[in-house]
């Protein structure tokens, strides 16, 4: 029998409670990586390459306060600056259910010129900007509802109390979130009664490095008005939602905390009850010759290996199941854009696991040292 079989055959000699171990920490690494990709998400949004050129402007008060379509004007004049458009959220129902899709009006001419990445037929394009009440729609709620190009959709205000009728006439992909809807904002302007009111303005700089004087400028052009603005990068405006969850950082760290001290307790107590079951063999071994660090070796390989084996099933579990499946999109509604499992929060979890193993064996091995051969010989007598 060699030393890595009898390793093997110690972990696994009481096999229910083995697998008991096992599947703690595996349900508990999974849960701790699950929690850590939330985070992620939630903290780190995902940006395409002209986010770092875009800013929104928002009342300052709140995003719920409307501003003037007057405003126009006064920012197209501010030096450094590509493009504006009307940027107003309609949020309403389609088919008569909540949608996780965003619905925006804005200038369609604006489409291309901001969201630079999108891909758009030619063709579908031009019909788009051609039709007072057309819908440029994302791939991905396309193929969730089956929609296509000529399709008509309505939609049931929420937020607004009114509806529109849209006339689908293109769909867009290549970008980060091909969820979205857009649509004319002079057709927004025209239901809602021409009140030259929009909800946020979306706008691009010519330079990335102008970026900081244009949200300066912006804010101070329309300073102590009846409509002042709040004037942010796009990452600073995803920020603010996630700002309004609380500290949602410290609140998941200290839930990760208590999974692995929990995890901690269980684990310690299991390999010092399988220990204890043996001490009259680990007294055999002393008698034998064997010193106390090559029985700290055997125990400490024993925990590793039942902490290592809960973290492949766990880790690797939620790895698969977040890299080659759809299941968080849809059990969330499509909340998240992706559900990326990192290498480095691989790293965390193997990390724990491996201090789990360590940590866990210290206890039992510490008793075994400073047991005796007579006393271990005497244990369960």
């Amino acid at each position: 029998m060699t030393t890595a079989t009898f390793i093997a055959k110690n972990a696994f000699r009481n096999k229910r409670r083995a697998l008991l171990s096992v599947m703690s920490v595996a349900v508990s690494l999974f849960l701790f990586v699950t929690l850590l990709v939330g985070l992620r998400e939630l903290t780190v949004p995902i940006e395409d390459i002209g986010a770092a050129s875009r800013i929104i402007v928002r009342n300052k008060i709140s995003l719920g306060n409307v501003l003037p379509a007057r405003q126009r004007q006064v920012i197209e004049r501010i030096p450094g600056i590509e493009v504006v458009t009307p940027f107003t959220w309609f949020g309403g129902k389609y088919r008569g259910e909540e949608v996780m899709f965003g619905q925006f009006a804005m200038d369609p001419a604006a489409v291309t010129k901001i969201l630079v990445d999108a891909k758009i037929p030619s063709d579908q394009l031009e019909r788009f900007l051609t039709d007072r009440q057309g819908a440029l729609i994302g791939k991905e709620t396309a193929e969730k509802y089956k929609i296509k190009v000529g399709d008509k959709m309505v939609l049931e205000g929420t937020f607004w109390p009114y509806n529109v009728q849209l006339n689908v006439s293109g769909i867009y992909q290549g970008t980060i979130d091909n969820r979205n809807l857009f649509f004319h904002h002079k057709y927004f302007d025209e239901v809602a009664g021409d009140q030259g009111i929009v909800g946020t303005w979306w706008l691009k700089a010519k330079n990335i490095d102008d970026v900081p004087r244009i949200v300066a400028d912006i804010n101070k052009a329309f300073e102590n008005t009846s409509a002042e603005v709040r004037a942010e990068t796009e990452r600073a405006f995803q920020m603010s939602f996630v700002s309004m969850w609380g500290n949602i950082k410290v609140l998941v760290h200290r839930i990760c905390s208590v999974v692995v001290f929990t995890l901690l307790l269980v684990s310690t107590s299991t390999m010092s009850m399988a220990i204890r079951e043996r001490f009259r063999e680990l007294a055999v071994l002393k008698a034998l010759g064997y010193q106390r660090r090559e029985l700290f070796a055997f125990i400490l390989a024993e925990s590793f290996g039942l902490a290592a084996t809960g973290a492949l099933l766990g880790v690797g579990g939620a790895y698969c199941l977040f890299t080659f499946t759809e299941f968080v999109q849809q059990a969330t509604g499509g909340m998240f854009l992706a559900f990326e499992v990192t290498p480095r929060i691989i790293g965390q979890a193997c990390l724990v696991a491996a201090a789990l193993g360590i940590i866990a064996a210290i206890a039992p091995a510490v008793s075994v040292a400073r047991m005796s051969v007579v006393e271990g010989l005497k244990t369960l007598d």
